[in-house]
């Protein structure tokens, strides 16, 4: 019997992950209804009573923007309906990469979303390997930010071999993160230098470190135009690895991503899913880990006001 105080809802972008959330969790997926507009306006109406409960919803925030813009009218529907306490889980937050201001008239737009969220009526976040761990602290609520390694991290344990493996990050901006899977499995990294021009695409890029016979695991949060990783692993190659995987938690995969994914020279692309795959796409070197359960098992902790401190083995 589930607890009838909660309700989980779930958009559009991220309705099959919900249900799967919800199954996990123990509880029914509420049915909430978009209505599109000839326009291209939509409404959203949630289809039960949500008043006095502890209403879940359930949604990433990958392009288009609509995405975004359909969690804040679900959110507000929620307040507007007498929710009790609203959280939202979101797999993968949109706009992260533009966390600071590094260039004259730019918009910090993780902050504005963290804004829009809070003025909404979110009144908790739970979300996974933000693109910037200082996100957390653009909110004025209680955010609970997990990371990919808890899935990962046991996945590459049980199917390979640690005497040869190596990790890498594919640039210097995902060090921390490469380092922490490195000291966990007792192995060797190494860091890829890359400069940009402009933005998706990699100029240029230089190896720190000896990948000679390893079995090396690029590590990283995000995989948008595949440009980088597919460079990284003919990088990796041509400096003597034996084999060259990627680690990644949000498989945005833009534009030509799948096609380069595919024709790379990466054996495999570990990916989790915070975001739907696009089926016409060739995706047979992609596998993919599900989310469901860890955001399920964190929620129970959460309505039962248990610590959550299990669910991490690793920062």
């Amino acid at each position: 019997m589930y607890d009838n105080s909660i309700r989980i809802l779930a958009g559009s972008a991220s309705k099959e992950l919900g249900q799967r959330i919800a199954d996990s969790f123990g509880a029914p997926l509420g049915d909430v209804v978009r209505t599109n507009f000839s326009d291209g306006e939509f409404r959203v109406t949630i289809e039960e009573t949500v008043r006095g409960k502890e209403v879940v919803i359930v949604q990433s925030t990958f392009a288009p923007a609509d995405n975004l813009l359909e969690l804040l009218l679900i959110v507000d529907a929620a307040k507007r309906a007498s929710a009790k306490r609203i959280i939202a889980v979101i797999p993968y937050l949109g706009f992260a990469r533009q966390d600071r201001k590094d260039a004259p008239r730019v918009a910090i737009g993780a902050k504005l979303v963290a804004n829009m969220l809070t003025a909404a009526g979110v009144q908790r976040i739970i979300t996974m390997d933000l693109h910037a761990d200082q996100i957390q602290g653009f909110f004025e609520v209680p955010v609970d930010h997990l990371y990919g390694s808890t899935l990962f991290l046991p996945y590459m344990e049980e199917n390979f071999d640690r005497e040869n493996m190596l990790i890498a990050t594919p640039d210097t901006g995902g060090t921390k993160r490469a380092n922490a899977y490195a000291k966990y499995l007792g192995v060797d990294m190494a860091i890829c230098y890359k400069q940009r021009k402009v933005a998706n695409k990699v100029d240029s890029m230089r190896l720190i470190g000896d990948v000679t016979g390893k079995d090396v695991f690029l590590v990283d949060d995000i995989c948008d135009t595949g440009g980088t990783l597919a460079k990284a692993a003919d990088l990796m190659l041509e400096h003597g690895a034996r084999s060259v995987r990627a680690v990644c938690t949000h498989p945005v995969l833009s534009g030509p991503a799948y096609e380069r994914i595919a024709e790379s020279a990466l054996s495999e692309l570990i990916v989790t899913d915070s975001i739907p795959l696009n089926n016409d796409k060739p995706h047979d070197k992609i596998h993919v880990l599900g989310v469901a359960d860890l955001f399920g098992s964190v929620l129970n902790s959460l309505v039962n006001n248990k610590s959550i401190s299990p669910h991490f083995l690793i920062s």
